[in-house]
């Protein structure tokens, strides 16, 4: 009988020590930076992955890949300003890829945990590539999936596909904004940029919560000024690591832009995400994990 409750109070304290050695839970956090407040969301120990969204989302868009990383990385997703649930430090008037990219290097250099891995998508693709040229002590790798810029596209042909391809899915969002319709844009726009009219009311609500959540960034995105210029000669001198990722059935903007920016930077993969579109960590989110885990793994 003594024997028995050893074992039992033995497993019971075994049991204890897994429960205490497991990831902790996710924090919201806010950082104090260049005059505003930013939220991030932090969970697990050890190399910092700083993961930035694109555009009418925040932090949130991550949760697919959160635990992925977690269990072996310190996972960290920045919500930009202007975005988010937070109210904002003006009416909008500094938003610009200038301002996110100002206050990423900020963000970064504020964490103290030397040079991160910097996933980017999107909006926030073009951000992370002027970080890792003008900031290259802050950047330990880049993965970026679908960054949207035509800055790097020399080719007229592709140059005049991707241009036209990238007014036709911003056309219904900009009307809407327009017409005062800020929901709508939302919708639109994300329907726009995956290539499918549909996509909004399918996917999981707290996606489409999301989405409504940061549908007030469209007025100030639309009017903002155009981004700071970078070319192929800067690209050139990123030494780090780096794999640009593109859908497989992602719009023609997209995969245009991806392969200028793999072809610029010296030594960098780009990788098609199997039945990918540009909501590929929403949508595809076990093949696009695959392919971030693959590029943390060997690098």
């Amino acid at each position: 009988m003594r024997r028995s409750i050893v074992i039992i109070v033995a497993f019971v304290f075994a049991l204890a020590g897994c429960v205490l050695t497991r990831p902790e839970a996710p924090q919201i956090k806010q950082i104090s930076i260049n005059g505003t407040k930013l939220t991030y969301q932090e969970q697990g120990q050890g190399r910092p992955i700083v993961f930035v969204h694109g555009a009418i989302t925040d932090h949130r868009v991550w949760e697919g890949q959160r635990e992925a990383v977690a269990a072996r990385n310190r996972f960290i997703a920045l919500t930009m300003r202007y975005f988010g649930t937070e109210p904002w430090p003006d009416a909008g008037a500094n938003y610009s890829v200038q301002t996110h990219t100002d206050d990423l290097v900020a963000f970064l250099t504020n964490l103290n945990a030397g040079p991160v891995d910097l996933v980017g998508w999107s909006y926030s693709g073009p951000i992370a590539l002027l970080v890792a040229v003008q900031r290259p002590e802050l950047v330990r790798s880049l993965f970026l999936d679908e960054p949207s810029t035509l800055a790097l596209v020399t080719d007229q042909a592709e140059l005049k596909v991707a241009t036209q391809d990238r007014t036709a899915m911003a056309a219904p969002g900009a009307a809407a904004v327009k017409a005062g319709d800020i929901a709508g844009a939302a919708k639109n726009l994300f329907n726009g940029v995956n290539g499918q009219p549909d996509i909004f009311d399918t996917v999981p609500p707290e996606v489409r919560t999301m989405l409504l959540d940061n549908a007030r960034t469209l007025p100030p995105s639309f009017a903002a000024p155009p981004p700071p210029a970078i070319t192929c000669e800067q690209l050139g001198r990123i030494k780090v690591p780096t794999t640009v990722a593109v859908g497989e059935l992602t719009r023609p903007f997209y995969k245009i832009a991806a392969g200028a920016v793999a072809r610029c930077i010296p030594g960098a993969k780009l990788v098609v995400i199997a039945q990918g579109r540009h909501a590929a960590p929403v949508q595809a989110t076990s093949a696009f994990n695959d392919a971030l885990l693959r590029f943390l793994t060997a690098n």
